[in-house]
C-alpha cells in the first residue's frame, strides 16, 4: 500500500497541470488517455509543418550542405568531390577553388568542370559540398623574410644542379651544366621520379 502511494503521488502533483479540466470522479487512465491523444495530435501537426517547409526549402542554395552529385542541379558550385562513391572527398580542396556542375545529373554520371577546366565525368553517387573553399586570397600572400617560412614548417630547397651526382640524379658536371652528366634526361626528383607533372597515367585519347 505504501508503494503504491508514493508511485501514485508525482501523478497527483501533476495532474492539475495536465488536465485542469478534469474533475475529481474521472478516472485517471480517462485523463491520461485524453492528454497522450492530445500530446500526440501537436506532435502530428508539428511534423505536417516540417514537411511543408522542407518542400519549400532549397537545399542547393545552402552553402556548406553535402549530398550526392545526382540530387544537385545544373551550374551549382561545389568542391571536395568525391571520386568513388563513399571513399571521401579528393578533388577540388584548395584554398579559393570551386567547381561546376555543366549538365544536369542522370542517374549514372554527373560531368562538371575543374578549376583547371577540364571536364571530368563522375559517378552521380558520389558526394560534394556546395559551396567555394574559403581563404581565396591564400595564394596573394607574401612572406617578409625567410624565417617566416620555417615558422610555417617549410625547411630550405636545395637545387639539384648545386649538388654532387651522388646526391642527385641532376648533380656533377663543370660548371653550370643543365646535362649534368646525363645528357639528354627529363628532370627528376633524388630518387628518380619525373617532376613535371610525374608519369603519363592518363591515355592519350581521353586527352583529346
Amino acid at each position: 500500500m505504501a508503494l503504491w502511494r508514493s508511485r501514485s503521488a508525482p501523478w497527483r502533483l501533476l495532474r492539475p497541470f495536465i488536465c485542469p479540466s478534469a474533475n475529481t470522479n474521472t478516472s485517471i487512465s480517462h485523463c491520461s488517455f485524453s492528454s497522450f491523444v492530445a500530446l500526440d495530435m501537436n506532435n502530428q501537426s508539428l511534423i505536417e509543418n516540417m514537411k511543408r517547409e522542407l518542400l519549400h526549402l532549397d537545399i542547393n542554395s545552402q552553402i556548406g550542405s553535402c549530398m550526392p552529385l545526382g540530387a544537385m542541379r545544373i551550374g551549382t558550385i561545389i568542391h571536395n568531390i568525391e571520386v568513388n562513391p563513399g571513399q571521401g572527398g579528393k578533388l577540388v580542396r584548395a584554398a579559393g577553388t570551386s567547381a561546376k556542375i555543366l549538365k544536369e545529373p542522370t542517374s549514372k554520371y554527373c560531368i562538371i568542370r575543374l578549376p583547371s577546366g577540364a571536364e571530368k565525368k563522375i559517378d552521380s553517387k558520389c558526394r560534394a559540398t556546395v559551396g567555394v573553399v574559403s581563404n581565396p586570397s591564400h595564394k596573394t600572400r607574401k612572406l617578409r623574410k625567410a624565417g617566416q617560412s620555417r615558422w610555417l614548417g617549410r625547411r630550405p630547397v636545395v637545387r639539384g644542379v648545386a649538388m654532387n651526382p651522388i646526391d642527385h640524379p641532376h648533380g656533377g658536371g663543370e660548371g653550370r651544366s643543365k646535362s649534368s652528366g646525363s645528357f639528354g634526361r627529363v628532370s627528376q626528383t633524388p630518387w628518380g621520379k619525373p617532376t613535371k607533372c610525374g608519369y603519363k597515367t592518363a591515355s592519350p585519347k581521353r586527352r583529346k
